[in-house]
């Protein structure tokens, strides 16, 4: 398919393909827009979160699968990702047998799942095979997956060197996550390079060499690098993969053996089911493409000199690095030393191979899976990155693009205790990639992106319900509209304690926050009913530096980057988001295609007043042509640090270096709206970015007086004119007030309210005459602002975090009841005390904290108990007064105390980290709390306080 021709008709189509007279909303495929209040006050089970199912090694019963089905749906979860997997290592499998993948046993037990579902009213959701990337023993020949290294000898002449094919072949060997015991390696071709390269003439191929076992090679006087093209069959097998679905991985860029593996698939269930599978399932699931570096098939030269006019074979070894693991550079320079003018060359000639790669990864992977799942009926959704794809157009063709977000690096990053400039990782729940996921879904109109929730290798019993929240706010930010959580092993309650772990957060009855976990889903099931039916505003677009990563440093893997070009460039667009502007990420192709209008950059489904360009060194001047339009009829386009200088590619790219000045030269004819900006030396772009916004004229659609790092916004349009804002304030421990500001457009004719997200309840607001009111936002606190044209309403009365007449209270009898050993202890705490710093160290469970006091006057009266690690309940002479599980933990008590002596009981419920360090025979317990070089460290628990309670006059608060 011609490069212009498949932008342009993908921008065009947009979302839900297969179904193009119908919209995706929250509940699926649907032909109006449900009322957003009464979606939102209770959301019916699509729009809670999804689990991804580790069904363990296959090892599943009747019985147990409807077990588990029913017990997420009682914890309101909405819909499962049957997910088979390899069984967990050091774990008793209580002697069952497993299953193997496509066997009619195994799909019976498909079919046990899919019918308890349906009766649950819970979506259901297929990984196709199983593991990543997915694969099989039944994959022959070039169906399984190829790749192409070199190896590389720095020699020093005059002598004769002698060698081995074995030696090269093993030199070139690159680091492989699973190697495939059966892979065999090829020695391709060999070549002599002058060391440094300064010509062309100085690459001698002695391919010939290679039919011989020994190799004898005859080295001039001088430095000399001897390289061997390598090419690796069935190299790599599947990472996890269940029985029946083990083995070598597919070759991604066979598109016979692609479309054999999927009707392979979709064919064996049908016929066992003996019905469509679009009557037991909504979509087909694509793990993230971890490819581990597949990057060749045997006609890979001639689709490449079809599609870049000249053969790349005499040059492929020179344009490669030394490979690593999940195929990452290990070595940039491990070949021989460069000229300029060569380096220049071979980075094109790179560019070219890894454009070629990612169409060829497009038309034969990702193109056909997406025409298989409709053929099935079913959606289809992808993590459609990995290494060798587009980060942005392969989640344009899918119907639910996925991205995901980590919790494994949660000590190195610290989540929610830092927001670093220095590292664009530290202080994000997110994924880089995730901006690439939700803006393709932005411009092909999909409201439905979903997201690999809070992956769990490392804080299994450590997770929280507040942290799981804390990176929930922030992928929704992003722009992620559907959770799916990261994830619900199969596990019978018979299975030694803890059970069966895959990975996760330890989603299970076990888990001492379970009984609670609902509180979360119903809290997360309100955001998505109104993301899924409302589109993210975005008027700004960034164009990342892709085209120059791609020539100097090679495709990434995605999620994971090892490194980029621009390393701030995630830090741009947040600072954005942090001022209230609504960023999308664009691509060359998508910018080619664009319309301009009225200044304004019309890309498929959105538009864009301005442009960034971060560092861009290196550009098509077609895409030069469609800016200089856009420049001229009012858009702004900033360019970061540098003008574009040169083109992209190796052909003909001293003709279009050419016409890339010729252009930049006319933009600069425009010196207020094409614009050279200095980046802040100590990127700190939150601050830095305001003064753009007032000197060129770039509209907030809110303004924030004193933007936070931790204070992020999104604004959502309905279709019914309805305009929503999201603020989450992403701080563990630090609450924040300022003023916010909405324009007229938003305020007028509208009346605001404040749609409660943890009761489904929703107040009225008053704003000043300039559209501004006061808000506060407590620790991991989130805040929904709605106008409508509903006028009246209960006003919003928020509970105060301080207040009059104010008592600390002090000297608590505590009560410890251990969740594991059924046992309980007794204490006494004149403070409140973190229990890491006490005795009690390794407890877990829940504790009661019990004390008697006197109250004069109970009017208006709030408790607050400070800070608090763990989930909280309070009880006030015996009566429930609710669950905060998040932030600030306030109470209102004034109609529960009396005057007079009243009893307070708080139960806090802990995690289970620091008592599973304990169990050092528990090999399950031990591979997650004290990984070898990743040991877990002892977590805070319980009441840590100031408990105070206090008296305020709640009708004059009016900060929100």
């Amino acid at each position: 398919m011609d490069r212009r021709t498949f932008v342009k008709s993908t921008l065009l189509l947009g979302g839900a393909a297969a179904f193009p007279s119908l919209r995706i909303y929250g509940k699926g495929l649907v032909t109006a827009p449900p009322d957003a209040y009464d979606v939102f006050r209770a959301p019916d089970a699509s729009y809670h979160p999804f689990v991804r199912w580790w069904w363990n090694g296959n090892k599943v019963r009747p019985s147990e699968l409807v077990r588990e089905l029913r017990l997420l749906k009682e914890a309101g979860i909405g819909g499962v990702e049957i997910n088979p997997v390899k069984f967990p290592g050091d774990t008793d499998d209580l002697g069952i047998a497993s299953l193997e993948w496509l066997s009619d046993e195994w799909i019976d037990m498909l079919k046990v799942a899919f019918d308890e579902c349906k009766r649950l009213g819970l979506t259901c959701d297929l990984i196709v095979g199983s593991g990543w990337p997915f694969g099989g023993m039944f994959l022959e020949g070039d169906e399984r997956a190829q790749m192409m290294v070199i190896g590389v000898k720095k020699l020093q002449g005059p002598m004769r060197y002698e060698t081995s094919v074995f030696n090269l072949l093993r030199e070139a060997d690159p680091a492989i996550q699973e190697p495939y015991a059966g892979r065999t390696a090829h020695l391709v071709a060999l070549k002599l390079v002058e060391n440094p390269l300064t010509r062309l003439e100085g690459i001698t191929d002695i391919s010939e060499k290679i039919s011989d076992d020994n190799i004898y090679v005859d080295i001039p006087a001088g430095s000399y690098a001897l390289y061997a093209l390598v090419r690796m069959d069935s190299f790599g097998s599947v990472i996890n993969g269940a029985p029946g679905s083990d083995g070598p991985a597919l070759n991604h860029l066979n598109r016979a053996a692609v479309e054999k593996y999927l009707t392979h698939m979709s064919d064996a269930i049908a016929r066992r089911i003996g019905s469509p599978l679009s009557e037991h399932m909504r979509a087909f699931f694509v793990d993230g493409w971890e490819l581990d570096g597949a990057n060749w098939i045997s006609d890979m030269p001639e689709v490449f000199k079809r599609r870049n006019g000249y053969d790349i074979m005499p040059y492929l070894p020179l344009t490669m690095y030394k490979m690593g693991g999940m195929g990452s550079v290990a070595d940039y320079r491990y070949g021989a030393d460069m000229s300029p003018e060569l380096r220049d060359m071979f980075n094109r000639m790179h560019y070219d191979v890894e454009v070629t790669e990612a169409e060829m990864f497009r038309d034969r992977f990702c193109l056909p899976f997406a025409e298989w799942c409709r053929r099935q009926h079913v959606l289809s959704r992808v993590q459609a990155y990995g290494r060798g794809f587009f980060p942005l157009e392969s989640s344009m063709y899918v119907d639910i693009p996925e991205g995901e977000s980590w919790t494994t690096n949660w000590l190195q990053h610290r989540i929610g205790e830092e927001m670093s400039n220095e590292d664009y990782r530290r202080g994000r729940a997110y994924t880089m990639v995730n901006k690439y996921v939700t803006s393709a879904a932005h411009l092909t109109g999909k409201r439905l992106v979903s997201n690999e929730e809070m992956t769990n290798t490392y804080r299994v019993f450590n997770m929280t319900l507040e942290f799981l929240k804390l990176g929930c706010d922030q992928n929704t930010i992003v722009g992620i509209t559907h959770s799916v959580l990261h994830g619900f092993s199969y596990s019978p309650p018979e299975a030694p304690f803890p059970g069966w772990i895959r990975y996760g957060a330890y989603y299970n009855e076990n888990n001492n926050w379970w009984p609670y976990f609902r509180y979360f889903n119903e809290y997360r099931a309100r955001v998505c009913s109104i993301v899924q039916n409302a589109d993210m505003y975005t008027d700004v677009a960034v164009l990342p530096p892709l085209g120059d990563q791609w020539s100097t440093l090679g495709m990434q893997n995605e999620p994971f980057p090892a490194v980029i070009t621009a390393p701030y460039q995630s830090l741009l667009w947040e600072a954005m988001n942090k001022n209230g502007n609504g960023v999308d990420y664009v691509s060359e192709p998508i910018i080619r295609e664009a319309k301009v209008s009225k200044g304004w950059l019309h890309c498929g489904k959105r538009k864009y007043s301005s442009l960034f360009l971060i560092e861009t060194e290196r550009i098509d001047p077609d895409t030069l042509a469609v800016l200089h339009k856009f420049v001229a009829a009012g858009g702004k386009v900033f360019c970061i640090e540098k003008y574009p200088s040169q083109s992209l590619g190796w052909n003909s790219h001293a003709a279009r270096d050419e016409e890339v000045r010729r252009w930049v030269e006319k933009l600069k004819a425009f010196p207020n709206r094409f614009v050279l900006l200095r980046k802040p030396d100590d990127n700190d772009f939150v601050r830095w970015y305001p003064a753009v916004q007032r000197d060129y004229g770039v509209t907030p659609f809110v303004t924030i007086a004193d933007p936070n790092p931790y204070v992020m916004v999104n604004r959502y349009l309905r279709d019914d004119s309805t305009e929503v804002f999201f603020f989450i304030n992403s701080h563990l421990h630090n609450d924040y007030r300022t003023t916010v500001t909405f324009p007229p457009t938003t305020v007028a004719g509208k009346y605001p309210w404040v749609w409660d997200l943890d009761t489904g309840k929703r107040y009225r607001i008053e704003l000043d005459r300039q559209g501004a009111f006061g808000m506060y936002l407590g620790p991991v606190d989130s805040r929904v602002i709605v106008f409508d044209r509903e006028a009246k309403g209960a006003p919003w009365r928020p509970l105060p975090v301080t207040g009059d007449k104010l008592q600390t209270l002090e000297g608590w009898d505590v009560e410890l009841r251990h969740s594991i050993e059924k046992t309980q202890e007794t204490t006494r705490m004149e403070k409140p005390t973190d229990l890491k710093d006490t005795k009690y160290v390794h407890f877990t469970g829940t504790a009661v904290y019990r004390k008697t006091i006197t109250v004069p006057d109970p009017e208006g009266a709030t408790l607050n108990l400070g800070k608090v690690y763990g989930l909280s309940e309070v009880k006030i002479n015996g009566v429930d007064c609710g669950v905060t599980w998040y932030g600030n933990r306030l109470y209102d008590v004034s109609g529960k105390l009396r005057a007079g002596k009243n009893e307070v009981e708080i139960h806090v419920v802990t995690t289970m980290g620091n008592y599973m360090k304990t169990l050092t025979g528990n090999k399950v317990a031990q591979r997650w709390v004290n990984r070898p070089g990743r040991p877990q460290p002892i977590q805070s628990m319980g009441l840590v306080g100031p408990v105070t309670l206090y008296q305020s006059n709640i009708n004059n608060n009016t900060t929100l």
